[in-house]
């Protein structure tokens, strides 16, 4: 994802980095096959602030960390570094619903996922 014509990488593909590293996280983690998977997380909510620009060839660093685990949600808070930055260039958030692939209604997060979550978490969260 080059720069735009402004000269950095469009604000849509924050959204991409966030994606990618949640879903990395858990596959991962052993705890999504994103092809066999009954059960899967749908994106419902985002939202990202912007603080620096970032540009085609910066590396960029993700931060992850699990803000809510609720009964079939999770709220994920996100950092996207620059190089070596310390402060963050943008900061956001992203929820999933998890949800039965076939039938599209929302399913309780799976234990074996909420235990992966929970370490993760800003606060001890409950495991089921």
């Amino acid at each position: 994802m080059d720069n735009d014509a402004y000269q950095h990488v469009n604000n849509v593909v924050y959204y991409s980095f966030f994606d990618t590293a949640v879903n990395q996280f858990l596959i991962a983690r052993g705890v999504l096959d994103i092809h066999a998977d009954t059960v899967v997380g749908l994106v419902v909510d985002t939202g990202c602030s912007y603080f620096r620009s970032i540009a085609f060839p910066d590396t960029v660093h993700v931060g992850v960390r699990v803000a809510k685990l609720g009964n079939s949600s999770v709220r994920y808070e996100l950092a996207l570094y620059r190089n070596d930055e310390a402060l963050p260039a943008a900061a956001g958030h992203f929820v999933h619903v998890y949800v039965d692939r076939a039938s599209n209604r929302s399913v309780p997060v799976p234990d074996k996922v909420r235990a992966v979550l929970a370490t993760i978490a800003s606060t001890p969260q409950a495991c089921a």
